[in-house]
């Protein structure tokens, strides 16, 4: 398993903790009673902020963040309780992942089967799971790499990976969200993408001289891409590396 010194993790508690989440984010906190939560903070606009998991723990609940974002969703949150009843504390826990057999104790990671279980309880690290390649297998945005702020959840993809509940009621974001689902075509978004090459994080990937969107996470001959879909295609460069769109 792997502990993920990357996380940071913060435990809600008061009597109005679950229905104050419940108003701020895009999934729905009554999952918890069937183990994690995968979930979004956006602005009112409906981009995103951060993404974070919720965890069950008794009278209260674990939130598992990337560490660079722990302390402005800290500060947000705070922003956001005014008189409710929450404490928001940080956590003295290190989360643990891994795949294979589920430790006891430890919970089934909702964005995907292939992401394996997350550990709260002091788990034994052991390194080996070349997480780069689950995640573009199966293109799953990683926290401040393809997740940044002013992306749209839903062209992140984070209703496939279980992050967004389009029956919970309203949220923060909430209208542009339902909107883009129910109303529009998604004309941009992240895929996977074979790739001939190397180019880093961030390159821009071209068609015709045209811009067509940013390249991601590699791992082998593929990677995550952000692509405008109608401008995308067989035959696009991102600097020296040859890019193909698999559609």
């Amino acid at each position: 398993m792997t502990t993920d010194t990357s996380r940071r993790v913060l435990r809600l508690t008061g009597n109005d903790r679950q229905d104050f989440l419940q108003g701020l984010i895009t999934n729905d906190v009554k999952k918890l009673a069937d183990g994690l939560v995968y979930t979004a903070l956006l602005t009112p606009q409906g981009k995103y902020l951060a993404d974070f998991f919720l965890v069950p723990d008794g009278d209260a609940i674990l939130l598992d963040v990337a560490t660079p974002l722990a302390a402005s969703l800290t500060q947000r949150l705070t922003m956001y309780k005014l008189r409710a009843d929450v404490q928001i504390t940080p956590a003295d826990i290190v989360p643990a992942c891994g795949v294979g057999d589920i430790p006891d104790g430890a919970f089934v990671d909702p964005r995907h089967d292939a992401m394996g279980w997350r550990a709260y309880d002091g788990q034994t690290a052991q390194d080996g799971v070349d997480w780069d390649a689950i995640r573009v297998a199966h293109c799953i945005p990683e926290t401040g790499i393809e997740l940044t702020p002013d992306t749209y959840p839903l062209e992140a993809g984070l209703d496939r990976l279980n992050g967004v509940d389009f029956r919970k009621g309203c949220y923060v974001g909430q209208e542009v969200t339902a909107r883009m689902k129910h109303k529009t075509d998604l004309k941009k978004g992240l895929t996977v993408v074979q790739i001939d090459g190397m180019a880093p994080v961030g390159t821009q990937i071209t068609a015709v001289g045209k811009p067509v969107g940013t390249l991601f996470t590699q791992s082998g001959d593929r990677a995550i891409a952000y692509l405008r879909f109608d401008r995308a295609g067989k035959d696009m460069q991102a600097g020296d590396a040859s890019v193909s769109w698999l559609g």
